[in-house]
């Protein structure tokens, strides 16, 4: 019984590890993995360096993304990190 008891809080120790640490970083791997597999061109994205724009085109290794009229840049297609929803037009508001 002595065994049991010393061995306990190194068990505990392995699942909290398990739910604090690994279950999350698989959810933000998964969720970033189907955010890559769903870009496509016209969306409004950011990089992780905070640079908006719009996508011009996808390969499978980058992106170009128009960051201003005649600005096209290529950049690593893992560098999106959010799809950015365009604002509602707020023309024809009562306030």
């Amino acid at each position: 019984m002595n065994d049991w008891a010393s061995v306990l809080p190194l068990v505990i120790l392995v699942v909290a590890f398990l739910l604090l640490v690994i279950r999350p970083a698989r959810a933000n791997r998964r969720q970033f993995q189907q955010l890559q597999s769903q870009l496509t061109v016209g969306q409004q994205v950011m990089i992780a360096s905070g640079i908006f724009g719009r996508i011009d085109g996808i390969d499978d290794e980058t992106v170009q993304l128009r960051i201003a009229p005649e600005t096209v840049v290529t950049v690593n297609r893992h560098a999106v990190s959010r799809v950015v929803e365009p604002a509602p037009d707020q023309t024809g508001t009562d306030i």
